[in-house]
């Protein structure tokens, strides 16, 4: 009798263990799809931030280019005021504005203007150039990260899945030995 009433007892405790490793093993499992969604939901935000930073940075090189445009005309603008102030004072002098000094200075206002212009221009070329290899630069460098997230994530759910196969197997191999135990038992005792 004592020694059915241990078999049967050996017989609960192994069925038991078994039900912990695969517990065990299901809680891993958990652990690697929680790994994997998570990589991916913080892989999908990151992607928006940086195409919302990567958009403000060609907006902010964009704005930075207007600028300088704005200023060569600003420029050019400035040059035809004063070489019409030139053309009135030597036309109100009684000299001929086309020649001589007064159209030396002309020639020299439009020269130095127009060179400022280049750089102005040259500038707005430069910040759109920069801002568009910034913005690429940022979107570029999310993506590298968001590989090397997700593979650090497959590899921690490979890792949670190998636990949860060595989890279940030593929660069979316990069970097993528990029953065998218990089965050595029932049989000193009937024997």
């Amino acid at each position: 009798m004592y020694g059915v009433a241990g078999l049967i007892s050996a017989y609960g405790q192994a069925e038991a263990q078994r039900a912990a490793g695969i517990q065990q093993q299901t809680a891993y499992l958990l652990q690697a799809r929680d790994a994997l969604a998570i990589a991916g939901v913080r892989s999908e935000f990151s992607e928006i931030y940086a195409s919302i930073q990567a958009g403000r940075t060609l907006k902010k090189a964009a704005i930075e280019a207007q600028n300088y445009t704005i200023a060569g005309n600003t420029l050019l603008k400035n040059m035809r005021a004063t070489n019409a102030a030139i053309r009135a004072r030597a036309a109100a002098s009684g000299v001929a504005y086309g020649e001589g000094s007064a159209a030396a200075v002309q020639r020299e206002n439009v020269a130095a203007t127009m060179r400022d212009v280049g750089i102005a221009d040259l500038n707005a070329l430069t910040a759109r150039v920069m801002g568009f290899e910034d913005a690429t630069a940022m979107l570029q460098s999310t993506a590298i990260q968001n590989v090397m997230d997700q593979f650090t994530a497959q590899r921690q759910a490979g890792q949670y899945t190998q636990a949860g196969t060595a989890a279940r197997q030593q929660g069979g191999l316990l069970a097993g030995y528990t029953l065998a135990e218990g089965a050595m038992k029932a049989a000193k005792t009937i024997g």
